[in-house]
Order: C-alpha cells, then sequence, then structure tokens
C-alpha cells in the first residue's frame, strides 16, 4: 500500500513540474496561449505573474519529491505538501477557473487518501 501511495504522490508531484513549465517556460508561447485560453498581448502582460506561479508550483512538486523519497518519517511532509496542493486547487477553482478543482485539487485529495490509508496499514 505504501508504494501505491507513494506512486500517487509522485504522479501529483509531476502534474506541479507540468504546471511549471507551462506557467514560466510556455505561457506566451502556443501551447500555453491555447492551454490557458490567453491573447498573446494578456500573456505577455501578466508573464511574470505566471513564471511566479509556476515557481510556487515548483516548490510544491519539490516537496512532494522530498516526501516521497523520504521513507516512513515522510509521513507529515506529504501531509503537508498534499494539504497545500489541495488548498490552492480549491483557491484557485474558486477565484480563477473550476477545472482547477478536478487538475489539481482531486489528484491532490486522491494521493492524501493514499498516503492516509498506507500509514494506518
Amino acid at each position: 500500500m505504501r508504494i501505491l501511495a507513494d506512486v500517487a504522490v509522485v504522479i501529483v508531484a509531476v502534474l506541479h513540474l507540468g504546471f511549471l513549465i507551462l506557467e514560466m517556460f510556455l505561457w506566451t508561447k502556443p501551447f500555453g496561449l491555447r492551454t490557458f485560453r490567453l491573447t498573446p498581448e494578456i500573456a505577455q502582460a501578466s508573464a511574470g505573474l505566471a513564471a511566479n506561479q509556476g515557481l510556487y508550483n515548483g516548490f510544491l512538486a519539490a516537496g512532494l519529491l522530498w516526501g516521497a523519497w523520504g521513507g516512513d518519517g515522510a509521513y507529515p511532509i506529504k501531509l503537508f505538501f498534499l494539504g497545500c496542493v489541495i488548498v490552492a486547487g480549491v483557491f484557485g477553482a474558486f477565484t480563477a477557473k473550476r477545472s482547477i478543482l478536478w487538475i489539481q485539487a482531486f489528484p491532490g485529495l486522491l494521493a492524501l487518501l493514499a498516503v492516509i490509508a498506507a500509514h494506518r496499514a
């Protein structure tokens, strides 16, 4: 069960590395424009904010990977960073785009439940 939980944590980390790449490097590129439904002008004007947001997603990914490779003693680390992912996803769903709830918060919640179940087993 612990391996399944750690795989779930790594999947969430990979999602956040993807968010980092999208927000830091692809925001003003055609793929980023399509993904976020932005005009080139709006993307250019908000590129600094997107890069900052991407950096935060990178920190979440780093914390999740730290937890996944931290062994049995990393349970609190996993809880903390998955909790941050969930809170950020819920906040993003209410303030930016509802789909963030499913793209970010829901995978984080599933991973959190797996981590808790593995810890109790």
